[in-house]
């Protein structure tokens, strides 16, 4: 196996999205499109999509993805989540053979709902309760890894070029109403199939380019409210913060950029008075939670995708429209590719969020 220490390429990895917000289905062809035009910014180590609104006809019930390493993990596995939900249906995960992906796990999915009687019992909230779960799956059962568990959505992700794995998941057989995708070039831990983008909890699910000087400190602050950074990736630690912070502390998903990519002092000292206010707030609410380093990601979740830059934009980002749809990507060629003529693309300045939602989930937002 291959590992990230052995190679170093300082602007490696894509990110790339795409959301229809009048939510109208795509086939998930067009982002295996769109990746494979970034293919040197990947090494063959790591790559994976996630789709929303993917799953209509059990959109009521929490779709798992699983990874098993062997067969008593998935016997472990499916005995705990027996005691605690109602599987409506499970089958192993449908995949075509790539000559280029290799060494896969057993790969199952299931359609859960939780256990009334159980759920009652926790004194939990449903998606805590679902959380929870996930987590003592990740961190107990040696062998048998949770990568997906939200709603009407599913991350998709494993070892080798973003495009192959949309191939070996068979993606164009999908349709959502968004999508994300992700090239890995990773630079300090091992590629593996856990270790690939999308990572994701409940229906967050994010995908990232850059490097966090700043892991320790985050994962030491947020391990304290319960969650376990198990997976050797700086990636799953935004994915918790930005959890905690929008599920847990309830703030939105701008305030949730200003404690992740926050202001220097010297700037937010000379906005107006509100924005100023507010910022110094939250800088001095969650300064273990402030992300350094250089970063570009894009968050999914139901309803939206927000892109975001580290407050330096030291990282490639585009965004674009064209009609209903809104983009998101490393390179503009990437984008091209699968819509070539465009009504508006920038780069958005360091550290400010992008976000763009389906035109019914904006409204709910602005009430």
């Amino acid at each position: 196996m291959l590992y990230e220490g052995q190679f170093r390429n300082p602007s490696g990895c894509a990110v790339a999205g795409v959301i229809d917000r009048s939510g109208r289905p795509m086939s998930g062809e067009g982002m295996i499109e769109a990746i494979s035009v970034m293919h040197d910014r990947s090494n063959g180590l790591g790559g994976g999509f996630a789709g929303y609104g993917i799953y209509p006809h059990y959109k009521d019930f929490y779709a798992f993805h699983l990874f098993y390493s062997k067969k008593e993990a998935q016997e472990e596995t499916e005995a705990f989540l027996g005691r605690h939900f109602e599987i409506v249906y499970s089958s192993e995960m449908q995949t075509r053979k790539i000559p280029s992906v290799r060494d896969e796990p057993i790969i199952y999915r299931y359609f859960f709902a939780p256990l009334p009687q159980k759920l009652a019992r926790s004194h939990l909230d449903e998606r805590e309760y679902v959380a929870r779960c996930v987590n003592r799956v990740n961190a107990q059962i040696s062998g048998a890894y949770v990568f997906s568990c939200g709603k009407n959505m599913g991350i998709f992700k494993g070892v080798g070029y973003p495009e192959d794995i949309g191939r070996f998941y068979r993606l164009e057989e999908y349709e959502g109403y968004a999508w994300t995708c992700h090239g890995r070039y990773p630079t300090n831990t091992p590629g593996w199939w856990g270790g690939a983008h999308p990572f994701g909890l409940l229906d967050l699910s994010v995908v990232h380019n850059g490097e966090i000087s700043s892991y320790d400190a985050n994962r030491r602050y947020i391990e304290m409210f319960g969650y376990k950074c198990t997976l050797q990736t700086d990636t799953e630690v935004i994915t918790y913060i930005i959890d905690y912070l929008m599920r847990k502390q309830g703030l939105t998903l701008e305030e949730t950029a200003h404690v992740i990519a926050a202001s220097f002092w010297s700037t937010i000292a000379e906005k107006e008075a509100g924005a100023r206010e507010q910022e110094t707030l939250l800088r001095r609410m969650f300064p273990s939670l402030l992300v350094t380093g250089p970063f570009s990601v894009i968050l999914g979740y139901t309803g939206g995708l927000m892109a975001l830059n580290d407050r330096l934009k030291l990282r490639s980002m585009i965004c674009a429209e064209k009609g209903d749809k809104a983009y998101i990507s490393s390179e503009e060629s990437a984008i091209r590719r699968i819509e070539p003529s465009l009504d508006k693309i920038w780069a958005p300045a360091g550290g400010e969020p992008v976000v763009f939602e389906l035109y019914d989930k904006k409204g709910e937002r602005e009430q």
